[in-house]
């Protein structure tokens, strides 16, 4: 039996977003709620995600 991860926490360290591995945005292999996570927050700040409170 193949246990198969669904959700997970995003990759950023500061994000308490929890994401559904089939819609997350996959970056080198890790899985992150927003464009403005997987990018690092660089160039954007915040997730969108209301009572979150990563950058």
């Amino acid at each position: 039996m193949t246990a198969t991860v669904e959700l997970m926490k995003c990759a950023c360290e500061k994000c308490l977003c929890i994401v559904n591995v089939e819609s997350a945005v996959n970056k080198d292999g890790q899985y992150y709620c927003s464009k403005a996570c997987a990018e690092g927050h660089k160039t954007m700040t915040g997730c969108g995600h209301s009572g979150c409170g990563c950058n």
